[in-house]
C-alpha cells in the first residue's frame, strides 16, 4: 500500500476537507461522536483550527466563518496540484474563475479557491516540499 504523502501528494488526488461553519466546536463533537475522528484544536491567526484525524493521519480541518463573511456552512474539498498558479490560469482557460488567491499558507504551501464553469467551488493546492 503506498504511503499518505505519496497518494495525496500525486496531481489531481483529493487530500483535504474543511468545514467551514458558524459552529466549529459543535461540529468537532459531531463529527468526533459519529465517526470516531479524534479532534486536536491548534490556534491561528484567523481563530482556533480543529484539525481532525482517523488513526495517526490528519484528514481535514473545522473552522469558522472569517468575521463578517456570511456564508452557507460547508465542506469544501482540497484536490492537490503541481503548481497553483499554472492550474489558477488553466482554470480560466477552460471557462472556471479564481475566487481566492493564489495565496501562500506558511508551513501549508500555496492554494486557491476556484468554481468550475457550473459555479461549484473547490480549493486547489500545492503543499510546501512537493
Amino acid at each position: 500500500m503506498k504511503d499518505y504523502a505519496e497518494v495525496y501528494g500525486a496531481h489531481g488526488a483529493v487530500s483535504w476537507t474543511e468545514l467551514m461553519t458558524s459552529d466549529p466546536a459543535g461540529a468537532s463533537g459531531f463529527y468526533s461522536q459519529l465517526f470516531g475522528w479524534t479532534v486536536k484544536t491548534e490556534a491561528m491567526p484567523m481563530g482556533d483550527y480543529h484539525v481532525f484525524s482517523v488513526g495517526e493521519t490528519s484528514i481535514g480541518g473545522i473552522m469558522a466563518h472569517p468575521p463578517g463573511v456570511q456564508a452557507p456552512t460547508c465542506w469544501t474539498p482540497y484536490v492537490t496540484v503541481k503548481d497553483v498558479d499554472a492550474s489558477c490560469k488553466q482554470v480560466e482557460a477552460l471557462g472556471g474563475k479564481i475566487c481566492a488567491g493564489p495565496m501562500d499558507i506558511p508551513n501549508v504551501g500555496r492554494m486557491a479557491v476556484i468554481t468550475d464553469p457550473q459555479g461549484a467551488a473547490l480549493n486547489i493546492i500545492t503543499y510546501s516540499g512537493m
